[in-house]
């Protein structure tokens, strides 16, 4: 059975993985993204004090709110408590997908191979997130494996960006994560909002295409 938010997810195109050196950074970066208009957000375990963070996010109208590089169960329990409706992991943990799916949220574990891809997938993953998706063969790869796993949904990250979504989504991917090149954290660092929400509305337009 497909996730609920699946649907919401594949409309978006685009889910904004924020991962800054600072929970103050991260804050900032969620609300220019908010106000070009994204309202999914990816905050990764990786910025320290993230769970505030998923917590106030979580409780503002409008948002979806994940957590990514969930470490493990324990972490996957305390993102739940603070409101997140998706977990994502660079790697295929079977128990931080059985948390997820005990709480109805969905379950993004990280996979590369046809053999993980399985394994994910054998654990229950709602989607699998390809990463990292470049360096692994870029859109080449994703459609490749679509041919092997056609009903699989699959996220590429890593190496992603607005002008080379197109591809990965014309490949077979239900929509992708952007991280660096969406969330500069030299240019948050500069108070450079102008140049952030350019790139944010650059990934809002795949929407259109």
């Amino acid at each position: 059975m497909t996730h609920p938010l699946i649907p919401e997810l594949r409309r978006a195109r685009v889910v904004p993985v924020i991962r800054t050196s600072s929970a103050a950074l991260a804050a900032t970066a969620c609300a220019w993204l908010r106000e070009a208009g994204m309202t999914i957000l990816e905050i990764t375990l990786t910025i320290p004090d993230a769970l505030p963070l998923i917590r106030e996010m979580a409780a503002e109208p409008g948002l979806l709110v994940g957590a990514g590089t969930v470490p493990d169960a324990r972490a996957a329990e305390a993102c739940l408590a603070a409101g997140a409706r998706f977990l994502v992991t660079p790697w295929t943990d079977p128990e931080v997908i059985a948390v997820a799916r005990g709480a109805g949220a969905c379950a993004m574990p990280g996979a590369m191979t046809p053999t993980e891809i399985r394994a994910a997938l054998a654990a229950g993953a709602d989607v699998v997130k390809i990463f990292p998706a470049a360096s692994a063969g870029g859109p080449a790869h994703v459609r490749a494996l679509c041919a092997v796993f056609p009903e699989a949904v699959f996220c590429p990250t890593g190496g992603v960006d607005a002008g080379n979504a197109p591809d990965y989504l014309a490949a077979g991917a239900a929509f992708v994560g952007i991280g660096g090149r969406l969330v500069d954290e030299q240019r948050i660092r500069a108070g450079d909002k102008a140049a952030i929400q350019r790139a944010a509305r650059d990934a809002l337009g795949l929407m259109q295409a």
